[in-house]
């Protein structure tokens, strides 16, 4: 990143100072509290990437850069630069406003609503916009001038107009010119390296045609992104396409598990999707991924005070009016999935998308048909250019579209179980069969349990110790029946003590205090005894990250168990039967979360008789169970300052 860039930026939103986010599609660079209501608009509406902790594509933020340099984010706010809106009272938000209302409101009306953007002429037939639009953006992606071609796509304009003429598409003119940012705006916007032209030559083929290299070699790596980002999600590396690599298939490293008869039977499900039906499935599932490892980037650099005190969470993908409420409903339910169940479902779309693209009956004489591999940013105006360009059942034979439908008919007389009709619905139905490889967290779960139970055991002890201990240094005092609030060893923690005592009440045993005798139902502690407690795991979860970013696989093992003691003293703040589901729920959640955890950080360990720890993957299996502690350890934070406050 430019020396530029990093000293002289403000946030395109609310003009505040060192914005380390940026919004891809909008060209702007954004602060913290901003970018929190953009993640929460979803990535139809804006693509967000921190500055630093997110890996770039170079050419990817030059593109960024040249855009918010050059003025993009006046496309957005085109009208709030007329003095008559401040006359009007409409202004721009401040660093001093709130997030919630105040920029959020801002924010939604700039980039949803589209409020400020400069509108043209209205015209009776807005299909004749929209076309001259794109005619005027195939004309101008040969030059440099990228802020002009944003504003052309901003009012419509389509990234894969096929230009009737010219028998070539934006991104085919742009590659031919050398226009390597061009292209990089343009497959933001949705454009597909794979289309040909009316000569049967890709963007690639142009582009190596004319020797640029480069961008021959980024327009590849395009083409596969979508693939290319849930293998590195995986194990942290791409495949090497320069040398015909374009896949790659990590494997679990308990793979044994995926043999049960409902895994099979999930595969097959899968496998028997339409091409159209997989490729939106992949894509949600892309986007899911992108919503986990922006939100474990969010973690690993906000403040843990300020993530409580605003509403920063994007628990699932947020709602893409786009898409039938089916699909937004299956998308949403992608987050269900714990760690290895979702790791097994990457692994089975990306098994899936080889089979497809090798096995396609175009894919043998031109390499460039490639099944799913549109650039998933195109659902900023996913509708409209299925308009010009064809699904890709269409690429398929006419023969195999048939048998689908007619299978597809079959199985819904036979059963709605087994309905392919709706892509959502077999997201939900893979979960359900996923279920069977839960048999082995149903184990975890039943040690954990036990393991619970021996640590109450173990802090009831030691509390009957320590009362014992005080008797006998202190026989005329009552420590059973006088509150703690003397005591000079509780001296500064009395509310915690007793909040503790709580924990050990439904033990079976019987509790010897006063206070055990007055308080019946169990109470939540102190927000300031979690958030105490927060911040300790949160401290270690950084370190951490910090070891898995740089490959100190031996710190994994001690940094699991420095937070799996901080989980277990957090868990012990909290009564040991909650009334609150919400309670119940996110502790049961950072408790299991805390034993995967530790699970994970053993499998470095070299094994006599295992197979060889595919360390990649076992890393990200380590960041998820990091993040899900993160999650849970916040929403009790939001969940006993909402009850304490009330």
């Amino acid at each position: 990143m430019s020396k530029r860039l990093r000293s002289s930026e403000v946030c395109a939103d609310c003009s505040g100072p060192d914005p380390s986010w940026a919004s891809v599609n909008r060209g702007t660079f954004i602060c913290d509290e901003c970018c929190s209501v953009h993640r929460s608009l979803g990535r139809h509406i804006s693509q967000v990437r921190h500055l630093k902790h997110t890996p770039w594509p170079p050419t990817l933020l030059q593109m960024v850069e040249t855009l918010y340099n050059n003025g993009a984010n006046s496309i957005w706010e085109h009208s709030l630069l007329d003095p008559a809106s401040i006359m009007s009272g409409r202004r721009k938000a401040n660093p001093q406003d709130k997030v919630h209302p105040n920029k959020a409101e801002f924010i939604r009306a700039k980039y949803q609503m589209l409020a400020f953007v400069h509108r043209l002429p209205c015209r009776d037939d807005d299909s004749v916009t929209a076309k001259d639009l794109s005619k005027q953006l195939h004309s101008s992606v040969r030059t440099g001038n990228l802020e002009t071609c944003l504003r052309l796509l901003s009012l419509g304009a389509q990234a894969n107009f096929f230009h009737p003429e010219k028998g070539n598409t934006p991104l085919h003119v742009a590659s031919k010119a050398g226009q390597i940012l061009q292209a990089e705006l343009l497959a933001v916007y949705g454009a597909d390296p794979g289309t040909q032209d009316s000569s049967g030559k890709t963007p690639v083929d142009y582009a190596r045609q004319g020797g640029h290299h480069e961008l021959a070699e980024r327009l590849v790596e395009i083409q596969y992104e979508l693939t290319d980002r849930l293998a590195f999600y995986l194990c942290g590396r791409k495949p090497d396409h320069k040398n015909g690599q374009h896949f790659i298939i990590p494997q679990m490293a308990d793979s044994s598990l995926d043999l049960s008869e409902l895994a099979k039977a999930a595969k097959k499900k899968l496998q028997s999707l339409s091409n159209h039906l997989f490729e939106e499935l992949a894509m949600d599932v892309y986007d899911e991924v992108d919503r986990r490892e922006t939100d474990a980037v969010w973690l690993a650099t906000q403040n843990h005070s300020t993530l409580v005190t605003e509403t920063t969470v994007v628990p699932f993908l947020p709602v893409n009016p786009e898409y039938s409420s089916t699909r937004n409903q299956g998308r949403q339910k992608l987050a269900r999935f714990n760690a290895h169940e979702f790791a097994t479902l990457v692994i089975d779309i990306l098994s899936d998308a080889k089979r497809r693209q090798q096995g396609s009956p175009l894919s043998s004489s031109k390499d460039n048909v490639e099944l799913i591999l549109k650039t998933v940013s195109n659902q900023h105006s996913v509708e409209s250019q299925d308009n010009d360009q064809p699904d890709y059942d269409s690429v398929a034979s006419d023969e195999d579209t048939d048998l689908e439908a007619t299978a597809s008919k079959a199985n819904r007389q036979k059963s709605l179980d087994s309905d392919l009709s709706d892509g959502p619905v077999t997201v939900q139905e893979f979960m359900e069969v996923k279920n069977a490889l839960v048999a082995s967290e149903a184990k975890i779960q039943q040690l954990m349990k036990v393991n619970n139970n021996l640590s109450d055991e173990l802090r009831i002890m030691q509390k009957k110790t320590s009362r014992l201990e005080k008797q006998n240094s202190t026989p005329e005092s009552d420590y059973d029946n006088t509150p703690n609030d003397t005591d000079p060893d509780d001296m500064g923690s009395s509310r915690k003590g007793r909040q503790r005592s709580m924990v050990w009440q439904g033990d079976g045993s019987v509790p010897d205090t006063a206070e055990a005798h007055t308080a019946p139902s169990p109470v939540l502690p102190s927000t300031e005894d979690v958030i105490r407690k927060t911040e300790q795991i949160t401290k270690n979860i950084q370190e951490l990250l910090r070891a898995a970013q740089e490959n100190k696989h031996d710190s994994y093992i001690p940094c699991s168990e420095r937070i799996h003691v901080a989980v277990t003293e957090m868990a012990a703040l909290f009564p040991k039967k909650p009334k609150s589901d919400m309670v119940r729920t996110s502790l049961r959640l950072l408790t299991s979360s805390a034993y995967r955890l530790q699970s994970e950080c053993k499998k470095t360990l070299p094994g006599d008789s295992s197979p060889p720890t595919d360390i990649q993957l076992v890393t990200q299996q380590v960041i998820q169970c990091a993040y899900d502690i993160a999650k849970a350890a916040k929403q009790l934070v939001t969940i006993t300052t909402k009850e304490n406050n009330n």
